[in-house]
Order: structure tokens, then sequence, then C-alpha cells
């Protein structure tokens, strides 16, 4: 009697990033995919960057939303991105994740205390589907400093994601890797590693929409915002033999296809999210309002927060940040959340006088004021100008720009190109977007967990902020 094949279908998300309006399609779209294969044997994971705190649903659930979400469409593993690892305390990880009613697995992630995986944490897991066991390892993308800052230690991947793979390969029929790491990484797994039947990837949002097939091991990306869901499908003809790859492709999403349970849980999330955010930060007499291509005050305030969090005698930073002008009245939680939604973190970094001189005068052009960015934690949509506190800086837009035709004086005195200041500023810049030559800067010291919009919460509260954040920094001497 000839045996019948089994099969395997996987199926695959990765920093879908809070994108709310979404998730019901995914919901649909797996429910009908299990419908189609067995529930009973077909593997749902997530790849990371399921949350972002851009989204109300997330900042004012702190993550919770996002559980709910992934409980409800019935995932079988996920492992963490950076927007969960390094924008949420310990402790909210702790109690956001204790709540998922599937493991998070992540072998290069621990607490550094312990050198152990947090208590919500595993390396590993197996997972059975219709009698074929399938062993799960996963690892996040290793920004060793940000983390060690929080109490993590998180190590390069590939020597965790090997031994676990050794402990995995007799225990299970397939080994599969949860990469948040990102493409050129799982690339490189994919050659180095041994047994891997799949890498399912997420990080640099790369849309694969069929597999790439390196030494064996399928590697894939299902792009970004919960547009696509990645399917595997593995088969293998008698019990024993091995599981081979009998297709892989991205189906995209269609967004009037949906299911019951998610929409309105996400819309109960917002609700709930929205109410959280309604604490009253400030009450304000006037508008402060906001300039993209120059100076205002409420970029202003934004790098007063910053020069005082920091403690530096200057501040550099860029007024895209901010996404709108901060009307008068009252001031809450949640419409500082929408003014200033990026997870960005305030750093200190020692800067020599001359990057901060080419700073300033790449601020005084649109190419840079206008110039879009990605990534990084940053949810504006342009660079914007560079707002300061603690500088003054004298210039003439006839003769600009490059022409060293600016006048910049710290705390009265002339900037000397030479001399390294204390400078508090943006993490975002540390990776040399924008304003790259702040790049230049040494010794970082990141303070995480706050973000802009916390000081700008505490600069508010403030007696005489608002006042000061109409003085003029940038000073236009053809007027």
């Amino acid at each position: 009697m000839e045996s019948v094949p089994q099969k395997l279908t996987i199926l695959h998300t990765n920093d879908i990033h809070s994108h709310f309006e979404t998730m019901s399609s995914i919901a649909a779209e797996i429910a009908g995919q299990k419908a189609a294969a067995g529930e009973e044997s077909v593997l749902l994971v997530d790849i990371g960057d399921h949350m972002d705190r851009a989204a109300v649903e997330t900042e004012g659930t702190m993550g919770q939303a996002n559980i709910d979400i992934l409980n409800l469409t019935g995932y079988d593993a996920v492992t963490i991105g950076n927007n969960e690892g390094l924008t949420f305390s310990p402790e909210t990880l702790s109690a956001i994740f204790s709540g998922l009613q599937c493991p998070v697995v992540c072998c290069n992630f621990l607490d550094a205390s312990t050198g152990l995986p947090p208590h919500w944490m595993k390396q590993h897991a197996i997972v059975e589907k219709k009698g074929v066991k399938i062993g799960i390892t996963g690892a996040t993308a290793a920004f060793t400093s940000f983390y060690s800052l929080l109490g993590w230690d998180v190590s390069d991947p590939e020597d965790a994601l090997r031994e676990q793979c050794r402990l995995l390969a007799p225990q299970v029929d397939l080994v599969i890797i949860l990469s948040h790491l990102g493409l050129p990484a799982d690339k490189l797994l994919a050659e180095r590693l041994e047994g891997v039947h799949a890498i399912l990837g997420g990080h640099t949002h790369h849309l694969l929409e069929q597999p790439l097939l390196i030494n064996g091991t399928a590697v894939c990306g299902a792009g970004k915002f919960g547009r696509y869901v990645g399917r595997l499908q593995f088969e293998r003809t008698e019990p024993g033999a091995a599981f081979k790859l009998v297709s892989g492709e991205c189906i995209e999403l269609d967004p009037q296809h949906t299911e019951t349970l998610i929409a309105p849980a996400a819309a109960l999330h917002l609700l709930h999210g929205r109410e959280a955010l309604e604490e009253t930060v400030a009450i304000t007499d006037h508008e402060l309002p906001l300039n993209l291509l120059g100076e205002s005050p409420f970029g202003n305030l934004l790098a007063q927060a910053v020069r005082r969090f920091t403690g530096t005698p200057l501040s550099l930073v860029n007024t895209g940040q901010l996404l709108g002008a901060l009307p008068p009245g009252n001031i809450t939680a949640g419409l500082l959340h929408a003014l200033c939604p990026s997870p960005i973190n305030p750093c200190i970094i020692k800067l020599m006088g001359k990057d901060i001189r080419t700073a300033l005068m790449q601020s005084l052009t649109e190419e840079f004021c206008n110039k879009a960015i990605f990534g990084y934690g940053f949810r504006g949509k342009v660079l914007g100008s560079l707002a300061v506190d603690g500088l003054k800086i004298l210039y003439d837009p006839a003769v600009m720009p490059y022409d060293n035709s600016i006048a910049v004086f710290v705390d009265g005195e002339p900037l000397e190109d030479s001399r390294e200041y204390n400078v508090g500023t943006l993490d975002m810049f540390t990776f040399r977007i924008g304003y790259e030559s702040i790049a230049n800067g040494r010794d970082p010291v990141y303070l995480v967990p706050h973000f802009l919009r916390d000081l700008l919460r505490m600069e508010l509260q403030r007696p005489g902020s608002l006042e000061e954040s109409a003085n003029v920094r940038w000073k236009n001497t053809s007027i």
C-alpha cells in the first residue's frame, strides 16, 4: 500500500509595525490557508517588529493590543525585533509577553544579570503539527550597545543559532530560523549553517516573492506593514524521509478580505489607547509654530528639552521629528504622541567644532531640510532643519551655501573648529542618517528608554520654557 505524503505549510509575517488596519486581512488569509490545508498541518510564525509605539493602540496599551491580536490570529511562535526589544523597558516586556499564548523564540538575547534568557523567552521551541515536529529557533539584530543600557546581553547570532540548530536537528523533522537580522545576514547564515530548512526573515523589510535557495535552505521575507503573508509548503513521501520544499511565495493581501474577530478587537484597543493618552501634560496660552525649513519656537522647545535632559552645553536636533505645530490649550500625552511619534532616544556625544559647523551650514539648504528619511526609528517624512539650544548663529542667506559665511557662538564664545564639544543630540544621527557629520562624534551615551516626547513633556512643565523658545538662535545678518 502506497503511503500518503506528509505535508506542512508554513505561514510567516514580519515587520507589521502596528499597522492594525491590515491585521484583519492577515487573519482572514491565514484562516483561509488553514481551511484549505487543514489547520493541524499549518505552522504560523511572526518574525518581529509586530509592535510599533508610533501607533496609538500600541502606545496607549503598552503593547497589549498587539498581544491580543497575535493570540486571536493563532500564532504558533514569534521572535522579537528591535521595536519590541529597544522601545519597552524590561519590566514592560515581561508584562507584555507573559500574556502571549505561544513561545517567544530567540537565542541571542540574554538577561545580562543572569546570563539566561528572560522567563518569557525560549532559545528554541519544538512544535508538532499532525505528527510532524518542527524545531524553531530565532535571533534578533544585535544592537549591543543599546541593549546593554537596558540590561540585556544581545550577541552576534551566528554561533548561538548554530548551537540551537545542532541541538534541534536530532529531535525534529524540520529546522527553521526566525531571523530578525536582515537579508544580508540571512544569506550568510544560509551559506554557513547546515540542516536548516528555512530562514524566515525580517528587519530589512525585504519582499522575496520566491524564496532564495542557498545551500538547500529557503531564505524568505514578506515585506512590511502586513501587506503580504509568506507561505512555504514542504512535503515528504514517506515517514522518516527528508522533507523537501515544494513551493514558496508571498501572498499579497486584499484589504477588503476581512474576518470577524480582529477588526472589532483593534477598534476596541484604539479606543482604550486614546483614553489612556488623555492625561493632561500642560496647558498653554499660545501656539508654538513649527518651520521645517528654518527656526521656529516648537523646534527650539525640542532643542531645549534635549539640552536640559542631557545636561550638555549645546544641543542639535532635527525639526522633522515634529509633525506639526503645538496648539494652545490642553496638551495631552496623546497630542505629544501624535506630534512626536518616533521612538527616538536622546544621546550625548563628543563632537568637533568643524562637524557642528558643517551640520549647521547644511541645515540652511533645502536639499537637507527636505531630504526624505526612512528607518532608524524615524516616523516623520523629511529631515527638517536643525533646531539648536546653547548656540547663536549669524548667517547671510544671500551668500550661502557652503562658503563658511556663518559665525557660530557657544555660550558667547566663537565655535572653535578644532575643539571637541559635549553635544546633546539624537541616536538616529549616530547611524550616519541625515546630518551625517554629527555621526563623527565619539563616545556616544544613549539615554534609553526615554523618547523625545517624554523630554517635551518635561520641558513643557518647566516654568519659562515657552517664553525661552521664542528666543532667536539663528540671526539673519542681511535683515
